[in-house]
């Protein structure tokens, strides 16, 4: 009798450490997909907002005109910060690009004074840059406007395409996961087929019938979570340590709530599953409960 009991003690517990292992391994790309979207996220905003333009100044402007231009643009909602560049500082920096003072053989200085603008991220794609540079050429002292129109749309284009790509993956390892996840709680709940007939003869309502198995499949999906973010966390370590800088780019309020996700996943998955599960054997009769 008690090797009996110790055997199906040990069945129980095998069961329910594979049933864990299995959700959490499904719980672990489900984080890595949130985590790389947010990082997508982040990659994109940190490139368009570090994408400036130059608005070339008219020469022998004075300095509180620039100054007045420079408030005025700075209290745009589209603009993230304004730098002035005069003309000799913009000499001094081709310089030490080129190696050599450009007035040292032209006798003057050809640059233009300009002003460094950096937008919002939501705001630098081509439809929007084309609304704001007909809004900045109003000012009198603007002679044109330079920017890199091609690498603004690629950028764009290639962040819009991963997001598509990002979603897309995130839909079917969604179903995926449901899958799998139901079919190994399916596979547990199968043992107790007969158990779930006998309490509908006794005239269990489905719900009381149900309850204890969501309870218990709640507690293997909050375990399989936990597991599931200890992965993700050590996967994070591993690439903070291969690549320098990597963590910096996600915030820890970001980590909280891929983390946050990963453990309602895992329980919302797990109770979904279960009332599936369940169901189908409260809908079967006893003689189909033989042959499945």
């Amino acid at each position: 009798m008690a090797e009996n009991k110790k055997v199906s003690t040990v069945s129980f517990f095998n069961s329910r450490l594979t049933s864990v292992i299995s959700i959490a391994l499904v719980l672990f790309l489900l984080g890595l997909i949130l985590l790389m979207g947010l990082l997508s996220n982040k990659l994109s905003v940190y490139v368009k907002e570090n994408i400036a333009f130059s608005i070339l100044l008219k020469d022998n402007q004075k300095e509180a005109d620039i100054k007045r231009m420079q408030k005025s643009l700075d209290a745009l909602p589209f603009i993230k910060s304004t730098e002035y560049i005069s003309k000799e500082q913009a000499a001094k920096e081709l310089e030490e690009e080129l190696g050599e003072n450009p007035e040292t053989f032209l006798g003057f200085n050809p640059l233009q004074a300009s002003m460094e603008v950096k937008l919002h991220s939501e705001y630098a794609n081509p439809d929007s840059l084309k609304l704001i540079e007909k809004q900045i050429r109003t000012y009198t002292s603007v002679t044109d406007l330079l920017y890199r129109k091609d690498m603004m749309e690629m950028v764009h284009n290639n962040m819009k395409r991963v997001g598509i790509i990002l979603l897309t993956l995130a839909v079917v390892l969604m179903c995926i996961s449901f899958v799998l996840i139901s079919n190994t709680i399916r596979l547990l709940i199968y043992s107790k087929r007969f158990l779930i007939h006998t309490m509908k003869l006794v005239g269990a309502t489905p719900g009381f019938i149900r309850r204890p198995f969501v309870r218990y499949n709640v507690i293997s999906g909050i375990f399989a979570s936990i597991l599931a973010i200890l992965m993700l966390t050590g996967a994070l370590y591993y690439l903070q340590n291969e690549l320098k800088g990597f963590i910096q780019i996600l915030d820890v309020q970001s980590l909280l709530i891929v983390y946050a996700a990963v453990l309602g996943l895992g329980i919302l998955l797990s109770v979904v599953a279960t009332i599936f599960a369940v169901n189908k054997y409260l809908r079967m009769g006893v003689d189909k409960l033989y042959y499945i």
